[in-house]
């Protein structure tokens, strides 16, 4: 198997199989372009801890057939959270759910090397632990979860609370 080198934004370069990177849009797209060269290709938005992570859930995934195909071609029904929440539960195996027993920053980079590498099975799954988290939660709970101070005036506060009571229900 064809190996390439990727260099992470902190400069850390890691040897992958070409097949494993092919499951990221990004690099696919990227390797499509380049005929052939050593140089490692950059992986500006993503530093090297989160690159290894992302690149431990490809191999693990590498002979899943449903998670190597374009992201245009992989889905019949329109991309919506719902379906988005649907396909990441119906893919979780033993191993998703370990991989995503991370801290709140992991996942939050997570979150962000999948859409910069265009994972879309890797992104539904860290999206839909994220928002299992939140599942259940008051907004002062959600607050604290995710340390955002509440900037609105108490009148604010009761406005959106009354303009948004439908979703209290």
């Amino acid at each position: 198997m064809k190996q390439i080198r990727l260099a992470s934004a902190d400069g850390a370069v890691i040897t992958v199989d070409q097949d494993i990177a092919e499951q990221s849009g990004t690099l696919r797209n990227i390797l499509s372009d380049v005929v052939s060269s050593s140089a490692p290709i950059p992986v500006p938005n993503v530093n090297g801890a989160i690159l290894s992570k992302v690149l431990e859930y490809c191999t693990h995934h590498r002979n899943d057939p449903q998670r190597r195909k374009p992201r245009d071609t992989v889905y019949d029904e329109p991309d919506s959270s719902e379906a988005a929440i649907s396909r990441a539960i119906s893919q979780m195996d033993d191993y998703d759910a370990e991989f995503c027993r991370v801290d709140q920053g992991t996942l939050f980079d997570l979150i962000l090397a999948a859409n910069f590498l265009d994972i879309q099975p890797l992104l539904d799954l860290v999206g839909y632990t994220v928002a299992n988290k939140l599942k259940g939660k008051s907004v002062e709970e959600m607050r604290a979860t995710f340390n955002v101070k509440n900037d609105f005036t108490p009148e604010e506060e009761e406005q959106a609370r009354k303009e948004n009571a439908w979703c209290e229900d």
